[in-house]
């Protein structure tokens, strides 16, 4: 590890403060981790979802592991920032081949990883976190490690028992080597607080429309807010729109407000 990839993943890990949350606008590509980083950004991190289908393949662990990394890569270099990627559940099938991962990982230069347990069980979700801190701490790099459970964003279970599971779990991938932990799908405050206050690790949450604003999850107590996909959708709704209307009325409207020539340029150093 250089001194300037051990640098940023302090800077990174110093940067989970419960009530002074990350704000993570989360990217797919060298422009926008730019753009991001220009407005303000303290770091920079990828959404799995949104580099996926920027290669062209579906979220879900469907997308090239070597390709995945590489565009990864192109993000950690084209800022200066610390960089976090979200690798799914680690584009392995075994515990084994996440630490693989994890290694490839770590040779772009990035120092934190999100890994999610999705249709896994708990078991196995935590034998891939600790598969991924044993590469980092083969690798002497201080890797912040994001561990993710689906239970309410895919609604595993009855109602009323999803936030004792994810407490659960999440506990259980801390035990593991989790640094922090990483809910989507949860918006209500009393939800939120529960979490903070039941889990021994910084609370990452997803953000979007209708949830509580940044402020709002900082009283809470969160340390982390990302938008995951929210960019990449927003931005390839903007296509749909300019490419509906040039084959359709044949009119040029939506491009009203785009960036400029220039600006996109300068941020390839043009």
């Amino acid at each position: 590890m250089t001194p300037t990839q051990q640098h940023k993943a302090r800077v990174l890990r110093e940067l989970h403060r419960p009530g002074e949350p990350l704000v993570l606008a989360n990217v797919w590509d060298a422009a926008g981790a730019r753009l991001v980083a220009a407005a303000g950004a303290r770091a920079v991190a990828t959404a799995s979802a949104s580099v996926s289908w920027s290669l062209g393949s579906a979220d879900g662990d469907a997308a090239d592991r070597d390709e995945v990394l590489a565009q990864t890569a192109l993000v950690v270099r084209a800022v200066e920032l610390p960089v976090t990627a979200d690798l799914e559940s680690g584009y392995g099938a075994t515990a084994a081949e996440v630490g693989e991962t994890v290694a490839g990982l770590l040779a772009t230069g990035a120092v934190g990883v999100n890994l999610e347990d999705a249709h896994r069980s708990p078991a196995e979700a935590a034998e891939r976190i600790a598969a991924a801190r044993e590469a980092a701490s083969r690798a002497g790099v201080d890797l912040f490690v994001n561990g993710r459970t689906d239970v309410f964003l895919h609604g595993i279970g009855e109602p009323a028992g999803r936030l004792d599971e994810a407490v659960a779990r999440l506990r259980a991938y801390v035990e593991a080597g989790a640094d922090g932990v990483f809910v989507p799908g949860v918006a209500d405050p009393e939800t939120i607080a529960a979490l903070v206050a039941a889990v021994p690790a910084p609370l990452n949450v997803l953000a979007g429309p209708g949830s509580p604003s940044v402020p709002e999850l900082a009283e809470l107590g969160v340390a982390r807010v990302s938008l995951g996909p929210g960019l990449a959708k927003a931005a390839y709704a903007a296509v749909r729109r300019a490419a509906e209307e040039v084959y359709g009325a044949g009119t040029y409207t939506a491009l009203d407000g785009g960036l400029t020539y220039q600006e996109l340029n300068a941020l390839a150093g043009g």
